[in-house]
């Protein structure tokens, strides 16, 4: 069985390495982008079961990807997760296209694979 690929957008290259290193250890394929615009390129390229992205980044920030994936036929049932310093878990109460999960940072590794294992399900 083929492992549940995981797309990280995150400008932050400290945090792409810890989350790319807990990911693998965790059993995922991960894919990178440094910045919002390629992380949109890499959508199509890499077809993930799940994104990550953070929300305060150059070039596209993570709401305008949350707002462009979720509103597309074909992508629209990929479980996005927001990994940013400026959220929290209530921030998409009340907001018209929203991310499925909203976690802080610094995030407690436990409860982020918990919640991308809740979530993959019905992604695959």
């Amino acid at each position: 069985m083929k492992a549940p690929k995981i797309l990280i957008i995150e400008d932050q290259k400290d945090i792409i390495k810890l989350l790319v290193t807990r990911l693998k250890t965790a059993g995922y394929e991960v894919a990178t982008a440094e910045d919002g615009q390629a992380g949109m390129r890499e959508v199509p390229l890499q077809n993930p079961d799940l994104i990550i992205t953070d929300l305060a980044m150059p070039g596209m920030p993570g709401n305008t990807i949350v707002r462009i994936l979720k509103s597309s036929v074909k992508y629209k049932h990929i479980p996005i997760i927001m990994l940013s310093a400026f959220v929290h878990e209530k921030m998409g109460d009340g907001v018209e296209v929203a991310a499925d999960v909203y976690m802080p940072k610094p995030y407690q590794a436990e409860a982020l694979l918990a919640k991308i294992k809740e979530l993959l399900p019905r992604a695959i």
